[in-house]
């Protein structure tokens, strides 16, 4: 990603309503589906800032990988140990079968191999593993923000459940999420367009908008998982390892 996004994520990652309210959404869905021991080793690949790491350490004792050094140096004072710097899809010194749990969140659409990145994902987990995987919706939304996120591509919900096949998983309580607000964010990615306005700035809008886009986006926390939800920005799946 441009070193502006990094940026962006470390001033504000916990104030900006997509992150806050996800975290919140990501925690209940574990929760609900996840079915961890109570001693689990989890890993979070592309872990950026950190700033999921304290959701996570709920469920079980935390590793992290973030090739980002200055991003990794953040994350590791919020781990409170050394973040790995192993990139996908080799992940070279990740210990095979090692993980209850490894969450990619927002991180295949950058890996140039999707297919062989979640292979290597899938080494790393224990028989019965998950893998706790977001990827950002449709092709026909992208825009400057995936360029300066260095997104090599979005994905329909086909393409994300035949990915997971291809990469032997099974994609369970695979959906979209971000639905709620998915009108909106489409009506101001075409007039964004249509006037040449750049979408590439991560910054929270102001403070009302900000609570009220919070608190609508976290509604879904009660549903996702539970019901199928519209076309969303975001698709979330719970992988196993096919048997």
């Amino acid at each position: 990603m441009d070193r502006i996004v990094y940026e962006r994520m470390a001033e504000h990652d916990t104030t900006h309503w997509w992150y806050r309210a996800r975290r919140d959404i990501l925690a209940d869905y574990l929760t609900r589906w996840g079915d961890l021991p109570k001693d689990a080793r989890i890993l979070e690949i592309g872990c950026g800032t950190g700033h999921n790491l304290p959701m996570l350490a709920q469920f079980g004792e935390i590793d992290a990988i973030e090739i980002d050094e200055t991003a990794g140096a953040k994350a590791s004072e919020r781990l409170g140990k050394p973040v790995g710097t192993a990139p996908l899809p080799e992940l070279v010194g990740v210990e095979p079968g090692s993980y209850d749990l490894v969450a990619v969140l927002d991180v295949i659409e950058h890996v140039e191999d999707d297919v062989a990145a979640l292979k290597a994902i899938a080494a790393a987990l224990k028989p019965g593993g998950r893998i706790l995987i977001t990827v950002p919706a449709h092709q026909w939304m992208w825009s400057a923000h995936d360029v300066v996120n260095h997104h090599k591509r979005r994905y329909s919900k086909a393409g994300f459940a035949a990915l997971l096949d291809k990469a032997g998983l099974e994609g369970r309580k695979l959906g979209y999420f971000n639905s709620l607000l998915f009108p909106v964010a489409v009506a101001a990615r075409f007039a964004g367009k249509l006037m040449g306005k750049d979408d590439s700035d991560d910054s929270p809008p102001p403070k009302l908008l900000n609570t009220l886009f919070e608190g609508i986006f976290r509604l879904e926390r009660h549903v996702v998982g539970r019901v199928p939800l519209p076309p969303g920005l975001s698709l979330i799946a719970l992988a196993t390892v096919k048997r």
